[in-house]
């Protein structure tokens, strides 16, 4: 949402400086046909700023937000219609409607550049704050039950592990690593749109999950219950198990080094379906990467089926819950 912040705010800043270029040339000093092209140009972009902020709320409220892309195809054609019909009524009723003109400039033009001003402002303010500080999150599932419920929303905490530098894997100003324990919001670790994880495609969606591994730890599952680096974890409060039964371990002879590569490279899920919920590993948690589990661990999808996560995808620290207001708190 925040890139998508960023460049609308830098449309609307571009429209508000060519507009004050325009008017200082005395472009706007009559009804003509160039100024009601502009102001039709001002409406078009509002309408798209509009129908695409709707678009991604109402896909983000189903979980299908993508944030690899800037724009999905169906947002850019339902932003393109809106902005197309704004235009065209902005146009056809400033030729059927003269504007009036106060202090030598048409009164829509003066309109247009006090509204593309504040937009400016305020969307290029609000990507900043997002991209930098604090993301709002919404739970899709019940994989970190009872930790997080359905439809929780919360706020992340996004310069806790450092500064992104836009369109780069790169981190600046880190104030703490990444801990076990943490829960954090991350982009599924995949870089093809087609490949099929925890029942359909990923690629792109936002997760959150715990931090039970990082870098050189080694993480086993037997019969359901988590080891680190060889002994039982440490007391997990926050878990919840409903199975009343476990599957046993997967049958075939695969080595120590062929488990760790089909893991790192995202295949156990596919290979051995179920059995690794409640039987996996060992594997080392890889340099630069982090092994997550829902806490809800018999209804997560997580490391376990799809592999670690790398660093430079994680996105920020869960902290707090703002809605509903029963739920207001920060998570354990």
């Amino acid at each position: 949402m925040e890139e998508k912040l960023f460049w609308i705010g830098i449309a609307m800043g571009s429209y508000f400086f060519l507009s004050h270029h325009f008017k200082d040339k005395g472009k706007f000093k009559t009804d003509n046909t160039f100024t009601r092209c502009w102001h039709a140009l001002f409406a078009g972009l509002i309408s798209f700023t509009l129908i695409v902020l709707l678009t991604v709320s109402m896909d983000n409220n189903r979980g299908d937000t993508v944030t690899t892309g800037l724009f999905t195809y169906r947002q850019l054609l339902l932003g393109a219609l809106a902005a197309l019909g704004g235009a065209g009524y902005a146009f056809w009723r400033g030729a059927t409607r003269k504007a009036k003109l106060k202090n030598g400039l048409n009164q829509n033009i003066r309109e247009d550049i006090e509204w593309s001003e504040t937009v400016f402002s305020a969307v290029l303010l609000a990507s900043v704050v997002m991209y930098l500080f604090v993301q709002a999150f919404k739970i899709p599932s019940g994989s970190m039950e009872r930790t997080f419920l359905i439809g929780d929303h919360l706020f992340v905490n996004k310069f806790v592990y450092g500064f992104r530098i836009p369109y780069t894997k790169r981190k600046v100003l880190k104030f703490m690593p990444v801990k076990r324990g943490d829960i954090v919001v991350f982009q599924f670790p995949s870089l093809d749109p087609h490949e099929s994880q925890c029942g359909g495609s990923q690629y792109g969606k936002d997760f959150i999950k715990r931090v039970i591994g990082v870098p050189g730890d080694t993480i086993e599952v037997k019969d359901g219950k988590l080891y680190e680096n060889g002994v039982p974890a440490g007391p997990e409060p926050y878990t919840q198990y409903l199975d009343g039964s476990r599957y046993p371990k997967a049958a075939g002879g695969v080595s120590r080094a062929d488990y760790q590569a089909f893991w790192e490279n995202r295949l156990l899920g596919k290979m051995f379906s179920e059995y690794v919920k409640d039987n996996f590993g060992p594997v080392t948690v890889p340099p630069g990467n982090y092994m997550v589990m829902g806490d809800n661990r018999d209804r997560s999808c997580d490391s376990r089926y799809w592999g670690p996560v790398p660093e430079n995808l994680i996105k920020g620290k869960a902290w707090f819950t703002y809605w509903p207001i029963s739920r207001i708190g920060l998570p354990r």
